[in-house]
């Protein structure tokens, strides 16, 4: 399982090294549509429509909107950045109270657990992690910006797996994922510390205090959506979003520590830019 789980992740790292390095903004926009499109086709178990004509209907939904948000953003072939800032910065309060759901599974299953409000937290969702990521591509050394925000979810993971596994005593909610734990989360951290003094080795001039206040956070906000996947496939009684991606479940297993991290890199990268 973990030579299958090493493998997979090595070949989706030089996937997405190879398209965010060669391929244009607007390009990899695009892209993203589509591998956004996948984690819509699984979102739909979650949302227990099980129909297909309600999949495609849903997938559909979803494209027009992402596709919406492309034409808004890409005015005159200038992105919006405060536009996007402004929806980074609003869906951070859904994440927030996302957050509080979490606390209250499984009585807050009756907020959110009917499937209107988890279409509609699904469309939401997506396409605020698109405006996010494409935003980001967008700035000055949008590249480099974009691969450092992946990086913090990717050692969050890495380390809270790491660490979970050798230390692991405490756990981090129990009711929803038995398997994460307290001393995963700051094994998480614990690299993000790595990050900042390899990134400041490398970048002399850059100011620590700043990157700390973006790295930090970010990192956090992916522990909320691992655990709020791992809360959505709890209430489904499912153990992965597919069996798409070999060791790694579905796009939306490897999505879900992503879709709050963008959104907050984005809003404190633009109040607050250590570089």
């Amino acid at each position: 399982m973990l030579r299958q789980r090493l493998i997979t992740a090595a070949i989706l790292a030089v996937a997405f090294g190879f398209l965010l390095m060669l391929m244009s903004p607007q390009l990899f926009s695009y892209f993203m549509i589509f591998a956004l499109l996948i984690a819509g086709w699984e979102w739909t178990d979650l949302a227990r429509i099980n129909s297909k004509l309600g999949k495609i209907g849903f997938l559909c939904a979803l494209f027009f909107a992402l596709v919406s948000a492309f034409y808004m953003l890409e005015i005159q072939n200038v992105f919006n950045q405060q536009l996007a800032y402004q929806v980074s910065a609003s869906i951070i309060v859904l994440w927030a109270i996302i957050f509080l759901w979490i606390q209250g599974y499984p009585s807050s299953a009756l907020l959110w657990g009917s499937k209107p409000i988890m279409i509609l937290l699904g469309l939401t969702l997506l396409v605020s992690t698109w405006v996010a990521l494409a935003a980001i591509f967008h700035l000055d050394n949008g590249r480099w910006l974009l691969l450092l925000a992946i990086a913090i979810v990717v050692l969050a993971d890495v380390g809270g797996y790491i660490a979970g596994n050798i230390f692991g005593r405490h756990k981090l909610a129990p009711v929803i994922s038995p398997g994460k734990t307290w001393e995963g989360m700051f094994g998480g951290l614990v690299l993000q510390l790595l990050l900042i003094s390899i990134l400041k080795m490398l970048l002399p001039n850059i100011n620590v205090y700043h990157l700390a206040l973006l790295v930090i956070p970010v990192a956090l906000c992916s522990v909320i959506g691992d655990l709020f996947e791992s809360m959505l496939k709890r209430y489904r009684g499912i153990k992965d979003s597919s069996s798409l991606l070999p060791g790694h479940g579905g796009v939306l297993d490897r999505l879900d520590g992503i879709m709050p991290a963008l959104p907050m890199f984005l809003v404190i990268l633009t109040k607050t830019n250590p570089f």
